[in-house]
Parts: structure tokens; sequence; C-alpha cells
């Protein structure tokens, strides 16, 4: 028999997002990975002490990643494919493309990966600039996807 043990769940500080095998990079925050499913209740007739619950669509929101400004340009690399001179290189067409965010262990080794199906960027915002401000040079990166599935 198998003894059951607990491991220590992973620091969740050491993370990075990839489109693909383009490594877009590490993050300091990511929101939004999560799924819920539309639920209709449904009364019997002639039952008044019971309701069924029927499962409908599920719903994936968008995911925000947050880091401070890199010198890489994966993620403007990327980006570009959706607008402007890049959409219109790739035939005016948005091509699906699989995207992950990995937990790392302390080695630096995937622990836990969500591969996202048909990630798309909806929105961009760079750093709020003031001479006068002592803040992080924040960048933010919004992205839509048609859900995850989960590998180890």
């Amino acid at each position: 028999m198998a003894e059951a043990h607990t491991i220590d769940p992973p620091f969740v500080g050491k993370f990075v997002f990839k489109i693909g095998t383009l490594q877009i990079g590490a993050f300091t925050e990511v929101t939004g990975l999560a799924v819920s499913v539309d639920v209709e209740d449904l009364p019997e007739g002639g039952q008044n002490a019971f309701t069924h619950k029927l499962l409908g669509r599920m719903r994936w929101p968008n995911i925000v990643l947050k880091r401070g400004l890199t010198d890489s340009d994966a993620l403007f690399t990327w980006l570009m494919k959706f607008s402007g001179a890049g959409f219109n290189g790739e035939g005016n067409k948005v091509s699906p493309e699989t995207g992950s965010i990995s937990v790392l262990s302390p080695a630096g080794d995937p622990f836990r990966t969500w591969s996202l199906i048909d990630v798309k960027p909806v929105k961009w915002t760079g750093p709020r600039l003031a001479a006068s401000s002592r803040d992080l040079a924040i960048e933010e990166l919004e992205v839509c996807h048609s859900g995850f599935t989960v590998a180890t």
C-alpha cells in the first residue's frame, strides 16, 4: 500500500508566459486563471422541494499579466502580429496560437503548466511615466483565450 503524502505547494513568485515556443518572459502577477460554469435552475413540476441544476456554458475570463519593464522585445514581437503592418503581413488573418503559463520549481523546472487555447492579446498598458514618481515601471498585458488544459 502506497503512503499518502502532501507535497509543499510551490512558491508562486516564479512563473513564465509563453506563446508556442516564444518565451514572452516572467511576470510578477497573473490574474484571471479561472473557469466558471453557468447553472440554470429548473423547478420540477409538482415537486416544490426540488430544483434540477442544469449545467450550461463554461466561461473563461481574460488573463492579466503584470511585470516590470524589460529589455526583451518578445512581447511586442507577438503583439504586433495582431495589428497594423504585422497583421497585414499575416494576410489580415489571426492564426490561433497556444500559450502557456508555468509555475516553476525552486530548481527552475516547470512544476505545473496551464496550456491556453487560442490566445490573443486584447490590451497592453504601459507604465505611468512621471518625473516626480518613484514607482516601478510596470507593464500590463491582457489576453483572451478559449479555455485551458492542465499539465504537470
